[in-house]
């Protein structure tokens, strides 16, 4: 891939690209970072990039969904050590006063994707916050389209009963 094409596919995929980031982390800061990051590993790797094995879109949400694994697990790992820093009685604190919090719309829905696997929230935030078709989102998580259409299929159907 040229650096023109590189250009060009920016321009093509940023924004909506930002918009499944923000859409998968609830967060427009991390998600400008993320996306930062997906470019930066694509530019990297433009050179690999083989358009026989797929779209530059697919290509791209590859890049994004890793970045976001590899957030997960850095977050997740940082989470436990802090979480070891500090005392039960802030822990309690903090449980409490997210507990008293106005709930809207919003807070509704995210509450409805925290009760489903990884797995599913990735193939809602594919289908929904990126807008890739079944056949993509099989092509960036490695996994069988008939998988990911169960999956999809699953998660909203929670996601229908939990918002009920």
């Amino acid at each position: 891939m040229r650096l023109q094409d590189f250009e060009r596919l920016y321009a093509e995929h940023a924004e909506p690209m930002f918009g499944f980031l923000t859409y998968r982390t609830g967060d427009r800061a991390l998600a400008e970072d993320l996306l930062a990051d997906v470019f930066e590993r694509a530019i990297r790797a433009r050179r690999a990039f083989d358009g026989r094995l797929g779209t530059e879109k697919a290509w791209l949400y590859t890049i994004a969904v890793n970045c976001l694994r590899d957030h997960l697990r850095r977050a997740g790992a940082e989470g436990r050590a802090m979480e070891r820093q500090q005392t039960h009685a802030v822990m309690g604190e903090q449980r409490s006063a997210t507990g008293l919090e106005h709930v809207d719309d919003r807070d509704e829905v995210a509450r409805a994707l925290e009760r489903l696997s990884a797995e599913e929230r990735e193939v809602i935030a594919l289908r929904f916050g990126a807008d890739l078709s079944i056949a993509d989102i099989a092509r960036v998580t490695g996994t069988p389209q008939t998988t990911i259409e169960g999956r999809l299929y699953r998660a909203l159907r929670k996601m229908r009963s939990n918002l009920a």
